[in-house]
């Protein structure tokens, strides 16, 4: 009788911990659209979507490989090193060149239930002040198309 209850007991913990485990709303790939009309829209500066750094790592590899090419012994083991230094540095200099801001937008949107929602994006020319819009998605991920 006290392992029939048990069981049973073990059965019941096990379920509630997995509803409280169990998340609410959003399933896997859904995304939110709300509707709203535009209040306003600032234009801003966004950062480059390049990864810093790349620049410099590609270019000292490159450097290394050059180094190598040339000489032999502590000759050559002096120009991997120089080349190294060398390649990152041009690298380097060679990515801040694509690393400029680039143009966007925070658009302020009243949704039709009276919330105001802000959202910084890249620039859309076809979005304007009045126009009727969805917000898609939520946090970083949300953007602002027409109707």
């Amino acid at each position: 009788m006290f392992n029939k209850f048990a069981s049973y007991l073990s059965a019941l913990a096990l379920a509630v911990m997995l509803t409280a485990c169990a998340t609410p709303g959003q399933q896997p790939g859904e995304m939110d659209i709300r509707t709203g009309i535009i209040e306003q829209i600032n234009p801003v500066q966004l950062q480059s979507s390049h990864h810093a750094g790349v620049g410099a790592v590609v270019g000292g590899i490159a450097g290394l490989g050059l180094g190598s090419l040339i000489g032999a012994g502590t000759g050559r083991d002096v120009a991997m090193v120089l080349g190294t230094v060398g390649g990152a540095f041009a690298g380097n200099e060679i990515q801040k060149k694509y690393d400029q801001p680039v143009p966007g937008q925070q658009i302020i949107v009243r949704t039709t239930n009276g919330v105001l929602i802000s959202v910084t994006q890249a620039t859309n020319p076809n979005l304007f002040k009045g126009q009727r819009v969805y917000v898609e998605g939520n946090g970083d991920g949300a953007r602002v198309v027409p109707r």
